[in-house]
């Protein structure tokens, strides 16, 4: 990859998790306002160090350990305002959050194959509900089928996705 796909690389996993990195800076404040300052002093510092980032590796643990520092810089510089967490409960939060976003990602990752395992008729099925967010009413006329019919066909497809995580979940 060179320099420039590296970049463009980077640049999409940090707008692609934008949201979890502030969820994550937001769990460990408490604050919007204070949250929005640590956003982005560790976009700042997650660009400075690009060079550091290994693209073979996941970038989300990577940049939940910048933003954690960047937390924990952010207690030190305003000591004096009480409402701030202490280091202590901030590392003890943070650990409980990355373990609860590793675990997400597992299962993420379970999800995508047993999508994957659907036939496709019950994939564009979820595709068009969830991912396209269509009203019910919309996929069920589009398939000459009630409203009814089709919710009771999303019901058992939710049923067997969730049956299809649980069992890759056990598999580990």
């Amino acid at each position: 990859m060179d320099q420039s796909e590296s970049t463009e690389h980077f640049v999409h996993l940090l707008t692609e998790h934008q949201n979890r990195l502030y969820g994550y800076i937001y769990s460990l404040m408490g604050d919007r306002s204070r949250t929005a300052d640590v956003v982005q002093e560790t976009n700042l510092v997650l660009w400075r160090k690009i060079g550091e980032f290994d693209p073979e590796r996941p970038f989300l643990p990577w940049a939940f350990t910048i933003a954690r520092f960047q937390v924990l810089a952010h207690l030190r510089d305003h000591k004096r305002d009480r409402l701030l967490l202490d280091e202590e409960l901030v590392q003890t939060l943070a650990q409980e959050v990355e373990r609860e976003v590793e675990q997400l990602g597992t299962f993420q990752e379970a999800l995508r194959k047993c999508l994957h395992s659907l036939p496709e008729s019950n994939r564009d099925l979820i595709e068009q509900r969830y991912f396209k967010s269509q009203p019910v009413a919309t996929i069920a006329g589009a398939l000459n089928h009630t409203v009814g019919n089709v919710k009771v066909m999303l019901l058992r497809i939710r049923r067997q996705l969730a049956e299809c995580v649980k069992k890759r979940l056990v598999e580990g």
